[in-house]
């Protein structure tokens, strides 16, 4: 790497800059990601120089013993310099020290080289589904069984991301069935459904209404694993449509990885 680039900690204060750089980019990230990536895993989080102007970041976050690399953006006019490796070289190696050992990230189709030489395997598709609401009806309770729901989404992950889990539902609202939950997230400029696993088609079927008529008119979006066909049947049939994919990947020991029962990911790259 050229001496006129370096790297250093992302700070607290450097997060509306880096919104506005992710806003460019057409990404759908909020504050409130950005706060909870800091706090959790501030050492994982890298913001690049270049002739001392900010070049680009990356942000990582561990729970359990795997962990996520996401906001990984470089200036368009500094791209092939060799940067977003830089970067992810040192989530990397955050994660790696921390006693990580399986790191998740969802990868762009020109993204995917750079991941794969660095170790890292494809295990499946996600699309971004975009829809809308229905005519705005009655607020739903928040499910109080929070670690019922950890639980569920463990067995999906194959590993705890109660801190992931508890902040979202903490920010958001929770809709719970016997045999599922999902969750209502809101932005600045749409509606995220996300976390939303299920065991069960009709339960999921249920979960989606609750939330569509909770949400009122308005984008809603979600990201899903394209390996589960029942999310995809029941998206199309209440007329969403995909508008993007990337590939979800994974580097290091082979995670425990149950897609049927993922409906959506509980944020669009940055956290998983």
């Amino acid at each position: 790497m050229r001496p006129e680039v370096t790297i250093e900690p992302f700070r607290p204060y450097q997060v509306p800059l880096l919104l506005a750089l992710a806003a460019k980019e057409g990404w759908k990230c909020g504050q409130w990601e950005f706060d909870f990536l800091l706090e959790s895993f501030g050492q994982g989080c890298w913001v690049a120089r270049h002739n001392q102007h900010v070049a680009g970041f990356v942000t990582s976050v561990k729970y359990g013993k795997s962990g996520w690399i996401g906001n990984l953006l470089v200036r368009a006019e500094l791209r092939g310099q060799g940067l977003g490796r830089f970067l992810m070289e040192q989530a990397i190696a955050s994660l790696d020290r921390a006693g990580t050992e399986t790191i998740w990230l969802t990868a762009s189709q020109a993204g995917r080289p750079l991941y794969e030489k660095l170790g890292f395997r494809a295990i499946d598709r996600i699309t971004r589904w975009r829809g809308c609401g229905t005519v705005h009806g009655r607020d739903l309770p928040q499910e109080s069984a929070l670690e019922l729901i950890e639980e569920l989404d463990c067995l999906a992950w194959g590993d705890n991301r109660s801190p992931i889990i508890g902040k979202i539902a903490e920010l958001g609202t929770v809709i719970g069935a016997a045999d599922g939950f999902c969750m209502v997230q809101g932005s600045e400029t749409a509606l995220q459904l996300g976390p939303w696993c299920c065991r069960s088609l009709p339960a999921a079927e249920n979960l989606l209404e609750q939330a569509l008529t909770m949400m009122g008119r308005g984008d809603v979006f979600l990201d899903v694993p394209d390996s589960n066909g029942n999310a995809a049947f029941i998206l199309r049939k209440r007329d969403f449509t995909p508008c993007g994919g990337t590939v979800l990947m994974y580097r290091g020991a082979s995670p425990a990885y149950r897609s049927q029962l993922i409906y959506a990911l509980a944020t669009m790259g940055s956290i998983g």
